[in-house]
């Protein structure tokens, strides 16, 4: 989910651009891998690079196909109008989380990042009661502009611009992770050539400004 709105641009002008008419659908990561190791038909795949990895050597995805898009980190959100917590260093963010009445993140790469930080600061266990975590494909964003959690932590791509949410801002340096979204052939593609075609665009180094826009980086 985190690619959706970069990806819906991307092929939008991908299809301007080579006359090609793509069919593009988003889902949350976990329900896509699921999909796609189902044997749902499917030419390209976009997923964190690991879940890549992990259809290839399934034989889901061609071996070699893999291409890396971009690079996107946490960010830190609460509901529009609440006062902003310090995130400016890994102890601050430490106490943020210990405040919060409630917290919610993904059940992607970011939240299992997430969990065994929390787990190495020892706090993991006192706060899981207050842990909200949403049903795959069910967006952070939403439960913070509702008021239902007080503290997001989500890609930036997936808190900006929605409407009742603020992002306090990325987390620090010390503790950010950068999840690396990549592209991949399916091995039912019955088009490999075009398939990279698309691919190849995607990766190309004049949709950099594009992906920064959208809150990640090229990869």
């Amino acid at each position: 989910m985190a690619t959706r709105e970069l990806l819906a641009e991307m092929v939008s002008l991908y299809e301007r651009q080579s006359g090609q008419s793509v069919v593009s659908e988003a889902a949350g990561g976990v329900d896509v891998a699921k999909r796609v190791q189902a044997g749902e038909s499917v030419d390209v795949v976009v997923l964190a690079g690991n879940a890549i990895d992990k259809l290839i050597a399934e034989n889901k995805v061609l071996a070699g196909s893999r291409v890396d898009l971009v690079r996107s980190g946490i960010a830190v959100a609460i509901k529009q109008g609440s006062e902003a917590p310090d995130i400016q260093s890994e102890d601050a963010v430490k106490n943020a989380v210990k405040l919060a009445r409630t917290l919610s993140y993904s059940t992607g790469p970011s939240g299992v990042y997430l969990e065994k930080m929390f787990e190495r600061w020892g706090i993991l266990e006192a706060i899981r009661p207050r842990i909200v975590v949403p049903p795959p494909g069910v967006p952070v964003a939403s439960l913070v502009a509702s008021g239902s959690v007080d503290l997001g932590f989500q890609q930036l791509s997936e808190l900006m611009n929605v409407p009742g949410v603020r992002v306090v801002g990325p987390l620090p340096p010390a503790i950010q992770s950068m999840t690396i979204f990549s592209g991949g052939i399916a091995a039912a593609c019955s088009d490999p050539a075009a398939a990279r075609t698309l691919l190849d665009f995607m990766a190309s180094p004049r949709l950099s400004e594009l992906k920064r826009r959208q809150g990640m980086e090229a990869a």
